[in-house]
C-alpha cells in the first residue's frame, strides 16, 4: 500500500511537499480549485524542483477550467522537471465548480476531455471543438512523446467509474468504496492524531479537522439541496444565514475556506465535536487500525490531507500511524 498526502495548494505547500518526501510519503497530490487555493500546476512545478523522489500529481484537475492542450503542456512541463514521478488526476470538478457557482460537469464531458489529453500526450492529433489539435513542441522544448503518465479518475458513482474503466489507470474516492476490479484504488482521508489526554473537541483538533466538518454542510447544500441542510445539527441557523446572503454571491459565502479553513458561518453553526465524528481522530493505534481496514478492503493508496496551522506536525504523526501498514 502507498501512503500519500494531499494539499489545497498555498504559499507553503512546496515546503510541505519537501517535508513529505523527507518523511517518506509516496506521493503528494494537490487540489485544483483556483477559487480558494493557489495554482495546482505551478505548485507541482516548484515542488518538482525542490524534491527528488516523491510522486507528484493533481488530485484532481477540473477539466472545464483549462483547454486540454493547456493541461497536456502542463503535464509535460512537470514531467520534464520530475521524470517518471508525475500522475494526473481528473474529476467532474464538483467542489471547484461550486466555488464558481456552477454544478459538476457531465461525466461524458470528463471522459472526452481525458481521452483528448491522453491522446495529446501520446503525440497524436485529436479533435477538439471541431478542430485538429496536437502537441507540437519541437525537440528540446520538452520531454519526448509519447508520454506515459498514469491517470487517476475521482469517481463516487457508476457514471464516474465507467469513465475510470475506459480512460483511467485507477480510481480515487473519499466517500464510497471503489470496486476491487481496479488495480489502483486511492482513498482520501482526513483526521489528526490526538495528544495524550487531548479532548476530541480541543481547539487544536477543531483547527485540524473543523473545515472537513464544514465541508459536509457545503456538500449537503450542493448535492441534496438547501432544505436538506435543515436536517443537520444547527442546520436551520446555518441555512438561514446562508440564504440571507444575496443570491449572486451566496456560493462564495458557502464555500469560503472550502476544506482547509473554518469559515465564519461554519464556526458559528457546525458543532465543534462534529470534526472528530466525521474524520479520523484518535491515537496512533486508532488511525493505524483504520488504514489496515482500508488495506483489507482492497485500497492500494491512502492519501491523507493534513489540516490546521501545523501541517508539519500532522504529516509526522500520520506517518507514524500509517507507514507500518505500508510495509
Amino acid at each position: 500500500m502507498r501512503i500519500s498526502c494531499a494539499f489545497g495548494p498555498s504559499s507553503r505547500t512546496v515546503e510541505h511537499i519537501a517535508l513529505a518526501e523527507e518523511l517518506g510519503y509516496d506521493r503528494a497530490w494537490v487540489y485544483d480549485s483556483p477559487g480558494v487555493y493557489l495554482d495546482a500546476w505551478a505548485t507541482l512545478a516548484l515542488a518538482a524542483q525542490r524534491t527528488e523522489r516523491i510522486g507528484l500529481g493533481t488530485g484532481v484537475a477540473t477539466p472545464s477550467l483549462r483547454h486540454p492542450l493547456v493541461v497536456a503542456a502542463a503535464i509535460a512541463t512537470v514531467e520534464d522537471l520530475a521524470p517518471g514521478r508525475v500522475a494526473a488526476g481528473f474529476g467532474a470538478g464538483a467542489s471547484a465548480r461550486w466555488l464558481l457557482g456552477q454544478s459538476a460537469m457531465r461525466w461524458a464531458e470528463v471522459g472526452a476531455y481525458v481521452a483528448a489529453v491522453r491522446g495529446l500526450l501520446r503525440g497524436e492529433q485529436v479533435e477538439w471543438e471541431g478542430r485538429r489539435i496536437a502537441m507540437m513542441q519541437p525537440p528540446g522544448w520538452g520531454p519526448a512523446r509519447p508520454l506515459d503518465v498514469p491517470v487517476m479518475i475521482a469517481a463516487e458513482g457508476p457514471k464516474g467509474l465507467a469513465v475510470a474503466r475506459e480512460h483511467g489507470d485507477g480510481v480515487s474516492t473519499f466517500v464510497n468504496a471503489a470496486p476491487r476490479e481496479f488495480d489502483w484504488i486511492m482513498r482520501l482521508v482526513f483526521g489528526t492524531v490526538l495528544e495524550d489526554g487531548e479532548a476530541l473537541d480541543s481547539d487544536r483538533v477543531v483547527d485540524a479537522v473543523g473545515a472537513i466538518a464544514g465541508l459536509g454542510y457545503h456538500a449537503t447544500y450542493e448535492w441534496q439541496g438547501p432544505e436538506a441542510v435543515r436536517g443537520l445539527p444547527n442546520g436551520e441557523g446555518w441555512l438561514d444565514t446562508v440564504l440571507a446572503v444575496p443570491e449572486a454571491e451566496r456560493h462564495l459565502a458557502v464555500h469560503e475556506g472550502h476544506g482547509v479553513v473554518v469559515n465564519d458561518i461554519d464556526r458559528k453553526y457546525v458543532p465543534r465535536e462534529l470534526g472528530a465524528a466525521s474524520t479520523w481522530v484518535g491515537t496512533v493505534a486508532d488511525l493505524r487500525a483504520k488504514v489496515e481496514e482500508l488495506a483489507a478492503d482492497g485500497v492500494t493508496e491512502v492519501t491523507y490531507q493534513p489540516g490546521g496551522a501545523d501541517v508539519a506536525r500532522e504529516l509526522r504523526t500520520f506517518a507514524e500511524a500509517a507507514f507500518p501498514v505500508r510495509v
